[in-house]
């Protein structure tokens, strides 16, 4: 107990001398949108790396031995949680040996902990593909949901920097201000574009919170169940359904392989929009309110332009 007392007390004291000497604190993520929020929370009091990069799937990323140099380095590290990175982050947090961001340590923030997420399974089996048992964790495809993200964000770097404490409520509560704004914004082009009752078919299940958010109505996925390939006998059923069901448009992540998305959309009449669903999905998506931006114009586009 006394030796645990004292491992906090000196990172604490590592934490103030850091600060005293205006170095900015190292806060890796695991996705670039972290990354944008921390940016939006911290300021110039942070420095910020994201260890995926935006036109990744974050559910598979290379976990190469340079990312270990990188944690060993952070003061705080922020994930996406729900199990999204279950499959490569843990291993690179635990091989950095930085008790600073252990999980439970002041320096390891789970962005989805004051999240309310949906799509939590009563049961969890192999036959049900790869679902996450704690939640669907493209929480930050509902714009809505960046505010509970930013608020763990900002309680981590208190922790590990309490005496920039005010700034960071500051920077925090500026950003909820700005992004109530947009919000209501990116409602009223969804009314614009008849979003609301739409009826849509997604490639994954990255799209619950998109769909809840603007009123979207999901009928199928391309996936017969999460991280399934789709079967010749799925498709012909899903384009029969598409055809026959006044289904919109088909959305998919730009990380898949669009082919058989495309031959849907050409068998059906129903146009394929490939969103963005990340920060740095793009080069001039920099910012959490340029990816929603960005997400509207295309589908707006899509929409608009049928198929091709």
């Amino acid at each position: 107990m006394l030796r645990s007392i004292l491992v906090v007390a000196a990172l604490a004291a590592f934490a103030t001398c850091a600060h005293a000497e205006g170095k900015p604190l190292n806060v890796v993520t695991t996705t670039e949108d972290l990354a944008a929020l921390a940016r939006e929370v911290g300021g110039d009091r942070v420095a910020v790396v994201s260890l995926s990069k935006g036109y990744q799937d974050p559910h598979f990323v290379d976990a190469k031995p340079s990312y270990m140099v990188t944690l060993k380095k952070a003061d705080l590290f922020v994930e996406v949680g729900r199990e999204l990175e279950v499959g490569w982050a843990p291993g690179l947090v635990s091989g950095s040996h930085n008790a600073k961001i252990q999980p439970g340590a002041p320096g390891h923030v789970d962005a989805s902990a004051q999240v309310q997420v949906i799509e939590v399974p009563s049961s969890v089996s192999r036959a049900q593909g790869d679902i996450h048992p704690f939640g669907n964790p493209h929480y930050l495809l509902d714009p809505a949901n960046a505010a509970p993200a930013a608020r763990a964000i900002r309680d981590g770097l208190a922790r590990v920097s309490p005496a920039d404490k005010a700034t960071f409520d500051a920077r925090e509560a500026d950003f909820e201000k700005r992004l109530a704004v947009r919000v209501a914004q990116w409602k009223e082009k969804a009314k614009a574009l008849g979003l609301p009752g739409m009826k849509v078919v997604t490639y994954h299940r990255s799209w619950s919170y998109f769909a809840k958010a603007y009123g979207l109505v999901v009928v199928d996925f391309v996936e017969p169940r999460p991280g399934i390939p789709p079967s010749p006998n799925h498709l012909q059923d899903l384009v029969n359904e598409m055809k026959s069901g006044g289904v919109r448009v088909l959305l998919m992540e730009p990380f898949f392989d669009a082919r058989v998305p495309q031959k849907v959309s050409r068998d059906t009449g129903v146009p394929l929009a490939i969103l963005p669903t990340s920060v740095g999905a793009e080069d001039s998506i920099k910012t959490y309110f340029d990816l929603f931006d960005h997400m509207f114009a295309e589908l707006g586009a899509a929409l608009k332009g049928g198929v091709k």
